[in-house]
């Protein structure tokens, strides 16, 4: 019943990746039908996010309430329905209003399960989640590009993912007899109330642990969608080889990401992140040092087996930092924490980059990763946990 469940929730780590890369593949065919820039994909992108912040924050409370098994049924259902409501919009504003329910139930179901994970399965099992999350995400493109290729266009694709996601809704909720706890549990649950937002910063380590994550999405989302932009522009690489391994540092992280399960039977949570930021530095280094072209594109690759072990582990052991009775409302923190990361800081370099030069991009990387690592050691040494 153990690995019946788990299997589940590998499944639910899948759903939450296949929407996530959509709107980036399908924007191009999308904006010139709704008669809008091409950078109002950044409105949507910010309404999604400012809605997951706001579930995130809300999920200590959500799952205490309704158990991690509901909250996922629920906010999977929500995602599927917002999928449906984008597959049937040709306004911009219908787009908008859909993004709501897509960034509410994103980030509910996000906090719910990596704190289920985190408390009942050993580490190897939450580097395996979030390589699930990445075959979602690689799986997302090809659904949309089948559909767009298929004559079915973007709402296609759309539709196939809200059909997608409907059916594992549905499977859900056969499986919410697997998540039932032990009533030692559940008596504790509620005993125990929902902790505020002030309530959270007062532990001992909680700030540090929201800059690490903050700087961890920063640079893995940063990496990402600037990587081409400075191969080009900086290095003098074909847009096409450019596109190809920036493509490639997403690879590396989901194949990391099943590497370290494995890696994660001999090191501890600590041990993989220390390592990961050790090859994260290893990578702008090569970067950065003039080796020439091709040292930087397996830099960039070694920036994202780096990234890898880290956002994992870092979650796998809040338990262990905080306690389990903590870890909920931590985890939702943490996530509230990841997603305003991602929303700032690549923007950010977009304005540094245009107003002095794209080459800035691996000290900018640096500066995150410095400050990461810093956090890191300061969350060791407040939890006293190793």
């Amino acid at each position: 019943m153990v690995s019946l469940l788990l299997a589940v929730i590998y499944l639910a780590f899948i759903s939450l990746g296949l929407p996530d890369s959509l709107l980036g593949s399908a924007w191009p065919v999308m904006y010139p039908q709704m008669d809008v820039p091409i950078s109002y994909a950044g409105i949507i992108s910010m309404i999604i996010s400012l809605g997951t912040i706001v579930s995130s924050l809300q999920s200590d409370r959500l799952t205490r309430l309704l158990g991690a098994g509901k909250v996922t049924v629920i906010s999977v259902a929500a995602t599927a329905l917002a999928l449906l409501g984008f597959s049937l919009s040709d306004r911009f504003w219908m787009l908008c209003m859909w993004a709501v329910p897509y960034g509410l139930g994103a980030g509910s179901v996000d906090a719910a399960l990596n704190n289920y994970v985190a408390l009942h399965y050993e580490s190897r099992h939450m580097s395996w989640l979030h390589c699930f999350w990445g075959v979602g995400a690689t799986i997302g493109p090809y659904c949309m590009s089948f559909a767009l290729t298929g004559g079915m266009g973007w709402q296609g694709g759309y539709r196939i993912i809200a059909l997608l996601q409907m059916v594992l809704t549905l499977i859900l909720i056969l499986s919410l007899p697997l998540w039932k706890r032990r009533k030692g549990d559940e008596a504790e649950e509620r005993e125990a109330k929902a902790l505020s937002l002030g309530q959270i910063l007062r532990i001992p380590g909680a700030k540090a642990v929201m800059l690490c994550f903050f700087c961890y999405c920063a640079i893995e989302q940063t990496a990402g969608l600037w990587a081409s932009s400075y191969l080009t522009e900086h290095k003098g690489v074909e847009p096409e080889l450019a596109a190809a391994f920036a493509s490639l540092f997403y690879i590396g992280i989901t194949l990391g990401r099943a590497l370290s399960g494995f890696v994660t039977l001999r090191f501890s949570d600590t041990q993989m992140i220390r390592m990961g930021c050790a090859v994260i530095a290893l990578g702008i280094g090569a970067m950065v040092l003039p080796l020439g072209r091709w040292a930087c594109l397996v830099g960039l690759i070694l920036i994202g087996l780096g990234c890898a072990p880290v956002y994992p582990c870092i979650i796998h052991a809040t338990p262990a930092h905080f306690g389990a009775e903590k870890s909920q409302a931590v985890i939702g923190v943490q996530m509230a924490s990841a997603y305003v990361g991602t929303l700032l800081m690549p923007p950010l370099f977009g304005v540094i980059a245009r107003g002095l030069t794209a080459a800035l991009l691996p000290w900018y990387l640096l500066i995150l990763l410095a400050l990461m690592a810093l956090m890191h050691e300061l969350l060791v040494k407040k939890t006293g946990a190793v």
